[in-house]
């Protein structure tokens, strides 16, 4: 009896004096964000049979692995904010499970925090586990774009650029811009456009689909997954509130950058070449019907067909041979009256009770959106420098 005593009371203290080591170190095994914690359930790492048969081929696996770059890309800011180490940082974990390794962050120079980073196939680590190959359907590099962080530090820089797509419906002049996109085109330069993946929520959705076709605008496609991503009839329905919105919109508006940042309106030719390019970049986003921030991209006022799935079947060219519409994978989630925040989380995405439906959409606010490809006038190009 003693001695199991003895036992009981030698088990409690280490159990405190690992709970007071959790404590120092941040409490990173409890903490909220921790992938053991928020991650994904039921979710196998890669192994020796993905050489034969990839998961990578699943739709619902790929979503679930693009969701949680993204969600690294956000905790690599707050693990900078709060000033964690790389023994006790938060974002490896949502990398390292599926082979990836960080090669790049992006950094924000106006207030030197990480938008974005980006995440390479990690053959070393995938030898260790005896995979001998990258999984059919897995890309080279992904570049992972995080969205708005209500935090001060980073505040600021973020809400002026969601003002910026709000104000312009564009998001070119951000100094964030430039560096997503010079980022995207130097690893589809050194793998080759097939095998590297952009990947954004909210604003970074924003940034992700903007980048993405202006690469599309090159000749150059990049797989796209565009989580929550915002859309502009937020922009008009503002706008559209009365004369006192109106005037408090146009005060906004005279507080950002000027609207020479907006492409011109293209030619009859200009937009014969658009579609042709566009057909061949066919973005995969995913909406939810509560959001208000991206709802408005499966407004069933579009012409859609609606397909009842887990998420696994494709988009495919417009079903009509009309000039003016442009193909995208819009995945729509709908679970009736949700809370916006609840709708506009990113952790949803790879929930293991999700429910898709996959729309085949034409709608115009999609065919606006694939479309423009800031065709500027020479005398309108913002210089880099000028970039803000």
């Amino acid at each position: 009896m003693a001695v199991e005593i003895e036992g009981n009371r030698q088990v409690e203290e280490e159990m405190v004096a690992n709970t007071m080591q959790m404590v120092e170190s941040g409490g990173v095994e409890s903490h909220p964000y921790a992938f053991h914690v928020s991650g994904p359930r039921n979710l196998s790492s890669p192994n020796w049979r993905d050489i034969i048969n990839s998961s990578w081929k699943d739709g619902n696996y790929k979503r679930t692995v693009m969701a949680c770059f993204i969600q690294a890309a956000y905790l690599l800011e707050l693990d900078r904010q709060e000033n964690r180490t790389p023994d006790n940082a938060l974002a490896p974990k949502w990398w390292l499970p599926f082979k990836y390794k960080l090669t790049q962050t992006l950094i924000d120079e106006r207030d030197g925090s990480i938008f974005g980073a980006v995440l390479e196939w990690d053959r070393s680590a995938a030898l260790a586990d005896f995979i001998f190959m990258r999984p059919s359907g897995a890309p080279k590099a992904v570049l992972a774009l995080r969205g708005t962080i209500l935090k001060s530090v980073t505040i600021r820089r973020d809400l002026t650029d969601d003002l910026r797509f709000l104000a312009w419906e564009s998001l070119k002049g951000s100094v964030r811009f430039k560096v997503a996109f010079d980022a995207l085109k130097s690893i589809a330069d050194k793998y080759g456009s097939g095998n590297v993946s952009i990947v954004g929520h909210s604003l970074g959705a924003g940034f992700a689909l903007q980048i993405g076709k202006a690469l599309a605008k090159e000749g150059i496609y990049v797989e796209a997954h565009l989580f929550n991503p915002p859309s502009v009839s937020l922009a008009m329905s503002l706008k559209n509130l009365g004369e006192k919105a109106v005037f408090g919109w146009k005060r906004i508006r005279a507080m950002l950058p000027s609207g020479a940042e907006i492409q011109s309106i293209s030619t009859d030719d200009q937009n014969k070449v658009a579609n042709e390019v566009l057909r061949k970049w066919v973005p995969h986003l995913y909406v939810n019907n509560s959001d208000y921030v991206c709802c408005y991209y499966a407004d069933p006022t579009g012409s859609v067909e609606v397909g009842n799935n887990s998420g696994s079947k494709e988009n495919v060219a417009p079903v009509n041979n009309n000039a003016a519409s442009v193909a995208a994978k819009l995945f729509v989630l709908s679970k009736g009256n949700q809370k916006f925040l609840d709708a506009h989380r990113l952790e949803q995405w790879w929930a293991d009770d999700l429910e898709l439906q996959t729309v085949i959409n034409n709608s115009k606010l999609i065919s606006r959106q694939l479309k423009s490809l800031y065709q500027l006038p020479a005398s309108q190009q913002v210089a880099p420098g000028k970039q803000r």
